[in-house]
This record gives structure tokens, sequence and C-alpha cells, in this order.
């Protein structure tokens, strides 16, 4: 049997340049469009390897610094994979006092995974952030779009096995 690249000649990542290609195609050369071509490669990739910053910046006929200038700027842009869960541990004053830095000791303890890291498996990133919004919860970590409350380090294991 052929496979797929075989045939069309194209590999994934032929095909996520194209997509790429097209996002950049429907915003007509219009200015001000950069963060959003940026946004949609992201959701494409996942993140913003150097390859795909490249052709932004070549087809949209902007300077490679000026995209780097952007994507470093804004905090949802990231240039490193990211698991297929963020693990967002909050560092703000209240959840730091009540054992953030805990919660971050024992991830990387028990799952060998640091802040800005990834699991070899490639289930999960860690960040650590400001503030979650959620002082009154502390100590608090996001997971996506969930919210865990008031974790203790010896909870974390049970919290991490629902998202595998």
């Amino acid at each position: 049997m052929v496979s797929t690249k075989a045939k069309t000649g194209i590999g994934m990542a032929g095909r996520v340049f194209q997509q790429i290609q097209r996002v950049i195609d429907d915003t007509g050369g219009q200015s001000g469009t950069t963060i959003r071509v940026l946004q949609q490669a992201q959701g494409l990739v996942g993140y913003l390897p150097p390859p795909v910053l490249k052709t932004i910046s070549r087809d949209l006929k902007i300077p490679l610094s000026e995209v780097y200038g952007i994507v470093s700027f804004y905090s949802f842009f990231t240039m490193v994979p990211k698991g297929k869960y963020v693990i967002q541990v909050c560092m703000g004053t209240s959840c730091y006092v009540k054992g953030g830095q805990r919660i971050i000791d024992t991830l990387k303890k028990d799952i060998r995974l640091e802040p800005g890291g990834i699991t070899p498996d490639g289930k999960f990133s860690l960040e650590t952030v400001r503030c979650l919004g959620c002082c009154g919860l502390s100590p608090v970590i996001a997971i996506g779009d969930d919210v865990h409350r008031k974790v203790k380090p010896s909870e974390l294991k049970s919290i991490l096995s629902s998202y595998r």
C-alpha cells in the first residue's frame, strides 16, 4: 500500500505550511493582520517554530525582527512546544503563601516537570503564572479550562491522572 505522503508528495509539515499560506492569502495583504496570522498559525502547529515565523515574515513582507517582536511581546504566543495539557500553577501572593511553591516542587520531583518544560510523552507542560484571579481558593492550578482549587501536593498525581 502506498502512503498518502508518497501519493501526494506532501508530508504533514507541507500540509501545515499550505494551511498557513491559505491564512496569509486570506488576509489580502491588509496591514494589521500579523497577529491574526500568528494566532491561526499557532493554532495549526501548536507553537511558532522559526520556519513558520520566517514564512510569515516573507509572505507578509514584514521584517523577521518585527514578527519576533510581536511573538515575544504577547504572552499568548509561544515559540516552544507545549504539552497536550498545560498546567498553570498560580504564584500570586495568596497562592504562593498557601503552597504554590510546594506544588511546583512536587511536580519537579514526582513527574520531572520543570516550569517551561514538557513531559517526554508530550502530555503535560508547566507554566507559572502571576495570578489566576482565584485568591480565595488558593493555592490554585489551571489545566486547560479546569481550575483546581485548594490543591495539596499530595493530590497532584490524582488530578493529573484524570487527564491521561
